[in-house]
């Protein structure tokens, strides 16, 4: 039986609305409503079990941060850093979110509607049965998926505030050396990084793509089939160690 917790955050400092939290948990607190949240970091940082945030407002930096097996929903936007260096759980954003989501993440998943900022999914990797996944429903800003890997980046480019951009900033995918980055219709090749190419997903890839998409459109009450309506691309490290030959021993 879940033990629910509501706290008003409106005016806390946000060492103080963790430690309340952290308090609550060791009380035995399974779900907490936290209202009024006005950029407060580190909420649900290094939380460990099946606890679950609500969060009405726009959290602070590092949402997630380190995170085991959370569940986290932000009723608006969320600032930089969300799912820092996370392990598990699910975080899902009703709105944008900025820089550097999924830094380093080594599972679980992060569900966002809108766009993103840079930087996003950069240095994510897989380890073992873990696989980190990260789902952007807009658009992306430059070097998404930078040095990835291991894990699944999902580019829809539908719920986006920027339509006249394209759907992903410059350099995506520089460095990457694992994992692979799906993108819904095409990406130009411009904005690609260095030696990769976007290729045509097979029914393998299509298979892992739909049921994403069926969890990610259900999280955030969205057309699944809408989503699956339009053709794929992946975007795949030509070489685990893409800057092997850069150098020259002396």
């Amino acid at each position: 039986m879940s033990k629910k917790v509501t706290i008003d955050a409106k005016g806390v400092y946000y060492r103080q609305l963790n430690e309340q939290i952290r308090e609550a948990i060791a009380a035995g607190a399974t779900e907490f409503v936290l209202k009024n949240v006005n950029s407060q970091r580190y909420i649900a940082g290094a939380v460990d079990g099946h606890v679950k945030f609500d969060l009405d407002g726009v959290p602070g930096q590092d949402l997630g941060s380190f995170m085991r097996g959370p569940y986290v929903r932000v009723r608006a936007n969320a600032q930089d850093g969300v799912g820092n260096t996370m392990d598990d759980g699910l975080i899902v954003i009703e709105g944008l979110a900025g820089d550097v989501v999924g830094y380093a993440m080594r599972g679980g998943r992060i569900f966002i509607k809108g766009d993103v900022g840079y930087r996003v999914g950069i240095h994510m990797k897989a380890y073992m049965e873990k696989l980190p996944t990260i789902v952007i429903g807009g658009k992306a800003g430059d070097f998404l998926g930078e040095y990835m890997a291991g894990g699944i980046l999902l580019l829809l480019g539908m719920f986006s505030d920027k339509p006249s951009e394209p759907i992903a900033g410059r350099s995506l995918g520089t460095g990457m050396h694992g994992g692979v980055i799906y993108v819904r219709g095409t990406v130009p090749q411009e904005q690609i990084g260095p030696g990769l190419t976007a290729q045509p997903v097979d029914e393998a890839d299509l298979a892992v793509i739909q049921g994403i998409v069926k969890d990610y459109a259900k999280e955030l009450k969205l057309d699944a089939k809408a989503i699956m309506a339009e053709s794929f691309v992946k975007i795949r490290p030509f070489s685990h160690r893409p800057y092997g030959n850069l150098y020259v021993p002396a």
